[in-house]
């Protein structure tokens, strides 16, 4: 293979490539049923024309038909006439007519062939345009999906979900861990407050027994004007010395 076939080839692959990434799917499904229907006018226009045709052909065929039927039917007559030279003409009429007529018969079978063959192609032809019609709108419809699954995983792509999910997981983490110590806080306030209540029951006997060794010792401070009533333990210390 000669460097400049090689080249050539690969010009042609890459044109072909470069013409392929270029093609818009939908604009070739379009273009390709337009591309049907014209074939279908135009067949349509060859089977019209050639229905014309055979038409001609067949009137044609009738009346050199007919001619030749008159010209025997004349040469008929003259024989009875007793003219025969008249009857040789009249019967080289007929076979003129009959000749053409035989010719224009042949013609007309093939014509009729013909014209057979272009309706079937036309038939098929008008079952594909259907077909394709259908087809069409399938793929259109398969082609937009596909295009909105790509752009939806290109999306997903470019978002990252693995990173994405990732953060979501450390945000829950935080969420949970604010809430323990929440949680927490709220539960060292109350054991803290029952504590104090606690402590302030606790001590109470305790401030109540030091009043009363004050009072022994004789170092309780002078009544006031309203003077409180002293608790139990005082009045049973104050009995006891009495």
């Amino acid at each position: 293979m000669g460097l400049f076939e090689r080249l050539s080839r690969l010009f042609r692959a890459n044109l072909n490539a470069a013409i392929s990434a270029a093609e818009d799917p939908e604009k070739v499904l379009d273009q390709a049923l337009l591309d049907m229907q014209e074939d279908q006018v135009q067949l349509r226009q060859a089977v019209a024309q050639a229905m014309a045709t055979q038409k001609r052909v067949e009137q044609q065929y009738n009346q050199n038909f007919a001619l030749a039927e008159e010209w025997y039917r004349k040469a008929q007559l003259a024989v009875q006439k007793g003219d025969e030279e008249l009857a040789k003409q009249a019967l080289s009429r007929r076979k003129g007519y009959g000749d053409t007529s035989t010719a224009l018969k042949t013609q007309l079978d093939q014509q009729s062939v013909q014209l057979e063959n272009l309706r079937r192609q036309m038939t098929a032809l008008e079952g594909k345009i259907a077909e394709a019609k259908t087809k069409k709108d399938m793929l259109k419809a398969r082609l937009r999906a596909a295009k909105a699954t790509e752009q939806v995983n290109q999306a997903l792509g470019k978002v990252g979900t693995s990173s994405a999910m990732a953060a979501f997981e450390q945000m829950e983490d935080r969420v949970l861990t604010q809430e323990a110590k929440a949680q927490a806080t709220v539960e060292l306030s109350g054991d803290s407050l029952e504590e104090q209540f606690k402590l302030l029951e606790g001590t109470s006997d305790v401030d109540a027994e030091l009043l009363a060794m004050k009072a022994q010792m004789g170092m309780l401070p002078p009544p006031a004007a309203n003077p409180q009533p002293l608790p139990e333990s005082l009045k049973q210390g104050e009995l006891e010395q009495s």
